[in-house]
């Protein structure tokens, strides 16, 4: 997969300062962690954000629920150009993956 390097710009633009996120090169993109929890992603094929309740997300345009290895990811969503293009979504979107992250207790 193809690293997405414009969306990655984006996503990294949109990150409050001082949370102690990581970055890190995973999944073919590049992947961003809170405490040690896996938050956000940006890849080829969009942007991915663990929301826990992803219901609303899901009635978003171009959002889908994260198939990884042909299998549905609970929790997770991937937002295509149409989704992470548009700045509210987008900025709702890594806001709610950042809250969900921040209500886990920190990973050892």
């Amino acid at each position: 997969m193809a690293r997405d390097r414009g969306l990655e710009d984006l996503i990294r633009g949109d990150l409050p300062e001082g949370l102690g996120l990581t970055e890190k090169a995973m999944f073919g993109g590049l992947a961003w962690l809170l405490n040690g929890h896996l938050v956000l992603g940006a890849r080829g094929d969009g942007m991915l954000a663990r929301l826990g309740d992803s219901a609303w997300a899901l009635a978003l345009a171009d959002v889908v629920p994260m198939i990884s290895r042909g299998r549905v990811m609970p929790g997770w969503v991937r937002a295509g150009p149409a989704a992470y293009g548009e700045d509210a979504a987008r900025a709702r979107l890594i806001e709610a993956a950042l809250a969900f992250a921040a209500s886990l207790p920190p990973k050892p």
